[in-house]
């Protein structure tokens, strides 16, 4: 008959030992960010225009849009989808970028706020920040970072992760 009454009780007692862990769990999930996919393109003006914008409305996406130019439409892309179980109000999108021909990296700043759930961001490189239609970046990071800089997801190209090139790093000899 002890055992009928003691099982429940040593339930209850290991559940009551887990329960500080459960907040602990649960800010570590929320704070869980992800990168599902990064689709960069270059895009011309034209392709942003809608129906609705020759009626005098405003210009219209389903996707969040920022550009480094915001009078400018035509530039490079980076369509990204984010994914965040909480809402991540003032975050930052940091885009560094190499142009061919070039050895130190550019960086570009988007602040977005990022509502709860799945949502795309289409971070433009607009105007005079981006050289021409048929350029294409030799390699790229975006990262996201928190309101306060802290940084909660990464995405890279496979270039950037390369090692700096030998000639670069070898000493002249004379």
């Amino acid at each position: 008959m002890r055992s009928r009454f003691l099982r429940p009780a040593l339930r209850a007692l290991a559940l009551l030992a887990l329960v500080p862990a459960f907040p602990t769990l649960a800010s570590a999930t929320e704070a869980e960010v992800k990168i599902v996919r990064i689709w960069p393109e270059y895009r011309e003006a034209d392709s942003f225009t809608r129906i609705a914008e020759y009626f005098g409305g405003k210009e219209k996406s389903r996707e969040l849009l920022v550009r480094s130019q915001p009078d400018s439409r035509e530039g490079y892309y980076f369509l990204s989808r984010f994914e965040t179980p909480v809402p991540r109000p003032g975050s930052i999108i940091t885009l560094e970028y190499i142009l061919p021909g070039e050895e130190l990296a550019r960086l570009q700043f988007f602040t977005v706020d990022l509502p709860a759930g799945s949502r795309a961001v289409l971070a433009g490189l607009t105007g005079t920040d981006w050289p021409k239609a048929k350029t294409e970046p030799t390699a790229w990071r975006l990262r996201l970072l928190a309101a306060d800089g802290t940084e909660l997801a990464r995405q890279q190209s496979f270039l950037w992760s390369l090692p700096p090139s030998v000639a670069a790093t070898t000493p002249d000899v004379q």
